[in-house]
């Protein structure tokens, strides 16, 4: 187990530049996640960790040690990748000491391995089987008990879930999770799902051109995105983006392009005064734009709004309607009566609003 640190770390092709000299202090036995778009930057920097990339500029250091010019295999680390890359012909027992065993350990000690790690996964019963007698997620399992095995300072997953269906990704979420709270081991994961990183991550790191945007918890990133590309990230359904103007008008009002305002909360009144007069951007989530009960709340307007498509879900639907230009969602009880092309009243919770510059998308 060990600290991961990237200092400065680049990576150029030729003229394109993938990462754009990164800093980030990964703690030991902490699980960071890192998230983004495709391209964005977040597979290469991983590969990087690992040594499959060499970097362009900068330091990485593993447990106090630089490793730039250390070779993967002298790393101390383990990979798990979106391919399971399983041996077709040995069982699950021989495919999670393959390792071990070309590294000469004892038979005896690679045995109590592979059984701690097959009871940490729940693979105790399937050991004697073959690859093709297992299931997708026993297989990524597997790929997870031969990384295990290793006792590596830090763990690296690449994507590990994308080639499973939506159930088998929320069950192996929760596999990953509980192996992480029993394996306290440095783990660093790259998916482009950001449900993956708001459950499995102590801490989420999202990058966006070769750049990371913004590091935190996940529920800071949430509730405090300090840019409109985090806030447009993450969460789903997505965040809601409303063009607006900043009018004084015996207290501080949003003005929608429809001519409806919403009052802000004044206890925001110092930080979006000098935004009077200026064109900006209103950020909503959809769990804050919800049925008008909630509207004799205080910081809490009514915006009245044509419904386009309804979605019931169940515990919940979801009412889309095109809103001055901008496809917006809201997120209401599934008894609410929603119905295509009525006008739906909807109460907007302004204490949860948040106020973007157009140009630079900075979240103010």
């Amino acid at each position: 187990m060990a600290q991961v640190s990237l200092r400065k770390v680049e990576k150029a092709y030729e003229t394109y530049k993938a990462v754009h000299g990164i800093d980030l202090e990964i703690a030991d036995e902490e699980f960071v996640v890192l998230v983004g778009p495709s391209g964005c930057g977040k597979s290469t920097t991983l590969r990087m960790v690992a040594g499959l990339e060499e970097i362009t500029g900068g330091e990485i250091w593993i447990g106090g040690d630089m490793v730039n010019d250390v070779p993967p295999r002298d790393r101390d680390i383990a990979m798990v990748f979106q391919n399971y890359a399983l041996y077709p012909h040995m069982t699950v027992f021989e495919n999670m000491a393959f390792g071990l065993k070309l590294r000469k350990f004892p038979r005896e000690e690679i045995k109590k391995r592979v059984d701690e790690a097959a009871r940490i996964l729940d693979l105790s019963p399937l050991l004697e089987r073959r690859p093709k007698a297992l299931s997708g997620g026993q297989r990524q399992r597997v790929a997870m008990g031969r990384a295990i095995v290793r006792n590596p300072r830090v763990f690296l997953f690449d994507e590990p879930l994308s080639n499973l269906d939506a159930k088998l990704r929320v069950q192996m979420r929760t596999e990953i999770k509980k192996v992480h709270q029993t394996v306290r081991t440095t783990t660093v994961y790259v998916t482009h799902d950001q449900i993956e990183a708001m459950t499995l991550a102590d801490r989420v790191v999202v990058m966006n051109q070769g750049r990371i945007e913004q590091v935190g918890p996940p529920q800071e990133l949430y509730h405090n995105p300090t840019t409109r590309f985090v806030a447009g990230f993450i969460g789903s359904p997505a965040m809601n983006f409303l063009p607006v103007r900043i009018l004084d008008e015996q207290g501080l009002k949003v003005q929608l392009p429809s001519g409806q305002k919403l009052a802000v909360p004044p206890q925001r009144a110092n930080r979006y005064g000098p935004y009077v007069g200026r064109e900006m951007t209103l950020g909503i989530r959809p769990e804050h734009l919800t049925e008008t009960h909630d509207v004799e709340k205080p910081g809490v307007g009514r915006i009245d709004a044509p419904v386009d498509v309804v979605e019931p879900m169940g515990m919940e639907t979801m009412v889309h309607f095109q809103f001055a230009g901008a496809a917006v969602t809201a997120r209401v009880a599934p008894e609410t009566v929603a119905r295509p092309g009525e006008i739906l009243p909807l109460a907007a919770d302004m204490n949860q609003m948040h106020l973007i510059e157009p140009d630079s998308g900075r979240v103010v």
